[in-house]
């Protein structure tokens, strides 16, 4: 997929809206080679996904073994608005707690007060974390009313040539 294309799929309004939610689903290779998908708080800084974990996640020797990945963000409605993005992860170890995650947790309610001790209650839990940086090489939105999903779009092509 060409970087323009990347691009206008990840600038259209409900691209952005699910952007702007609080958890994605990361699946990637683990190193006995099975499928991984678990669910990750993200934020979107404008042209990446940016994911933080502890450094000592089991899934970051997977990363550094096969970075490739790929992300859903989706709605719990139906019909449901999905963002699929693909791309490879590239993994910076931060000291301390990286701004993205103390940013990618903020749409949880909490009072003013409860954010303070949320907070203080991680700076003495993380030493540092890693950064899971993904630039997208491939986007795709389906939205079921005007993108479905490859196989359904075919469906319908095929379906308007015999007719």
């Amino acid at each position: 997929m060409e970087r323009h294309e990347i691009t206008e799929v990840l600038n259209r309004p409900l691209s952005q809206e699910l952007l702007a939610r609080d958890l994605t689903r990361l699946a990637y290779v683990a190193k006995d080679g099975t499928p991984r998908s678990i669910p990750i708080a993200f934020t979107w800084n404008g042209s990446q996904i940016v994911l933080c974990t502890s450094k000592n996640a089991p899934k970051l020797s997977s990363l550094r073994h096969n970075p490739a990945v790929a992300l859903t963000i989706d709605t719990e409605v139906h019909p449901p608005k999905i963002l699929l993005i693909r791309g490879r992860a590239e993994l910076d170890v931060a000291d301390g707690i990286p701004a993205e995650y103390l940013q990618m947790n903020g749409s949880y309610t909490m009072t003013p007060e409860q954010r303070v001790e949320w907070e203080a209650e991680v700076r003495s839990l993380y030493d540092g974390m890693v950064r899971i940086v993904v630039e997208p090489t491939w986007a795709k939105l389906i939205d079921f009313e005007t993108t479905l999903p490859t196989a359904v779009e075919e469906l319908v092509r095929e379906r308007a040539a015999r007719t």
